[in-house]
C-alpha cells in the first residue's frame, strides 16, 4: 500500500512521533524521509514552495495536500482513519475538550515543559536563568491542574478511551518526566504519574518514546 503522505522534520521531533502513533491506530503508513537537514532543507525553493513559511513539523499528502502546523496534521492523520470518532469525538462536547487539551499541550504545557530542556539538556536556546525559573513555575502549576484533572484514577483525559488529548499531552510528559519532573515533586502527583505509567507500557508509544525515565533531581537553570 503506497504511503498516506510525507512528514517533513528534524529527527525525534515529539509533534512527529504522536502523529505517528495516530497513523499506526488508524493503520496509515506515514513516511519520515531521514534525508531532512535542518536550516538547508526547508529553506530549499522546491520545500517553500509547498510551505512558504519554511517551519516543521511540514506534512504532504499523497495527493499533494499541504498541511503545517502540529494539531492540525495530527488532526488530519486522526479524521482520515476508523479510529476517527474514538481520537477525536463524535459529539461536540468532547471534541471540544480534546481541542481544549491539545491547545493546551501545544501552549502551555510545551511552553513550560519544554523550553527549560531546551535551554539545558538539548542547548538549543541559550540559557536564561530567570526564564528558565519562569517555565519552571508554570509547569508545576500546570502538572497541578492535570493531577486534579486526573482524580479519581483516571486512565483518560477525555472520556474512557485514547483521544488526542491524551496523546498530546503525553508527548510533552514524556521529556519533562526525564529532565524536571523530579522524585521531590512527584510525591504530590500520583494521579499524573500513574497516569504517564500506563501510556509508557503501551507499546505503541514505546517504539517511539522509548522507555519512559524518571529524573530523581530537575535539572539546573544555572549558569555553569
Amino acid at each position: 500500500m503506497a504511503p498516506f503522505g510525507k512528514i517533513y522534520s528534524y529527527p525525534n521531533n515529539l509533534r512527529v512521533h504522536r502523529a505517528l502513533i495516530i497513523a499506526d491506530l488508524n493503520g496509515l503508513e506515514i513516511e519520515v524521509p531521514t534525508s531532512f537537514a535542518t536550516g538547508q532543507t526547508n529553506k530549499a525553493p522546491e520545500f517553500l514552495a509547498k510551505f512558504p513559511l519554511g517551519k516543521v513539523p511540514a506534512f504532504e499528502s499523497a495527493d499533494g495536500f499541504y498541511l503545517t502546523e502540529s494539531v492540525a496534521i495530527a488532526t488530519y492523520i486522526a479524521k482520515s482513519g476508523p479510529k476517527a470518532g474514538q481520537l477525536l469525538g463524535t459529539d461536540a462536547k468532547t471534541q471540544a475538550l480534546i481541542t481544549q487539551w491539545a491547545f493546551f499541550a501545544e501552549g502551555e504545557l510545551f511552553q513550560n515543559g519544554f523550553i527549560p530542556i531546551a535551554m539545558t539538556a538539548l542547548k538549543i536556546y541559550p540559557l536564561d536563568e530567570q526564564r528558565f525559573k519562569t517555565h519552571v513555575v508554570g509547569l508545576e502549576r500546570d502538572l497541578k491542574y492535570l493531577e486534579v484533572a486526573l482524580q479519581g484514577g483516571k486512565k483518560h483525559l477525555v472520556g474512557d478511551k485514547l483521544t488526542l488529548a491524551d496523546l498530546t499531552v503525553t508527548s510533552v510528559l514524556y521529556y519533562a518526566f526525564k529532565y524536571l519532573v523530579d522524585a521531590e515533586l512527584r510525591k504530590d502527583l500520583p494521579n499524573l504519574v500513574a497516569y504517564i505509567q500506563a501510556f509508557a507500557d503501551v507499546p505503541e508509544h514505546k517504539k517511539y518514546y522509548g522507555e519512559l525515565e524518571l529524573c530523581e533531581t530537575r535539572l539546573s537553570g544555572k549558569q555553569s
